[in-house]
């Protein structure tokens, strides 16, 4: 599998508009354009599910609703937790229409807003909450053979703790893996890949120069004053990972888009 479509090319990230905008057209055209500028590109249009707890539009709406072509291999849906157990089976059956196959599944960040999936809603014993462990299990459950499920890889937490849990999810039927945004080196990724050699690996690169953002992402502090050029850092992360895909989070579509395309030789 080390040849996958997901080692290839590009994954850039691109959010949905909040339901609580009040610009809403203007925010639905932002999206469709940065959606077919990312499917002209070659790359992979991977779409959010409520970031940051923030109550937004699914992908799978907007993408029915703005009537947008599906490339099966560009474009990749976020799924988590949140959701009325009607909800899920509409992503996913709405996926099914429209082509889409392949989903990050994340356990995902809440709020007292968002409702949450229970045990018995995907038939799940012997656990409290759903995770994503839960739901892949679900999916491939009620799914079989319809998606291709992947899932976050935290080089951040705990070690022992996150590879046992990688483990769960590899068993729950995930096929491919997405790190946190590493800036260097990182010696828990070379691990998961000595691990997981034939496994798809999706590193994942911070394309903003808010460190404190970072700081907040990867759970542990990074003074403001350092030196971080995501562009350069990006061209270093091929060097170091040249096997693995490539996750674009929060790409400046103005200034930087373009000057990704000539980093990936």
């Amino acid at each position: 599998m080390k040849h996958h479509i997901l080692n290839k090319i590009y994954h850039v990230e691109i959010l949905p508009p909040k339901q609580a905008t009040e610009k809403l057209h203007e925010d639905l055209d932002s999206f469709v354009s940065k959606y077919n500028r990312v499917k002209e590109s070659g790359y992979c249009a991977c779409i959010t599910d409520n970031a940051m707890g923030l109550l937004a539009f699914q992908g799978t709406e907007v993408i029915e609703e703005m009537n947008l072509e599906v490339n099966p291999n560009q474009v990749m849906i976020h799924l988590n937790t949140f959701h009325t157990k009607e909800d899920l089976d509409n992503i996913l059956t709405t996926s099914k229409k429209l082509g889409i196959k392949y989903f990050l599944v994340i356990s995902g960040d809440g709020s007292d807003r968002l409702p949450k999936l229970q045990p018995a809603d995907v038939g799940a014993t012997g656990v409290e909450s759903v995770t994503s462990v839960e739901l892949l299990k679900y999916i491939n459950r009620e799914y079989p053979g319809d998606f291709v499920l992947g899932v976050a890889f935290n080089p951040y937490e705990p070690e022992e703790h996150e590879f046992e849990k990688m483990c769960r999810k590899m068993d729950a039927g995930a096929s491919f893996i997405i790190t946190q945004p590493i800036i260097e080196k990182n010696p828990v990724v070379d691990k998961l890949l000595k691990i997981y050699p034939e496994v798809p690996v999706i590193i994942e690169a911070w394309m903003s120069k808010k460190l404190h953002l970072l700081s907040d992402a990867v759970g542990y502090e990074i003074p403001e004053d350092t030196e971080f050029d995501p562009l350069a850092t990006l061209e270093q992360l091929h060097l170091l990972y040249p096997t693995c895909g490539v996750y674009l989070s929060l790409l400046g579509f103005k200034y930087q888009y373009d000057k990704v395309k000539g980093l990936w030789k």
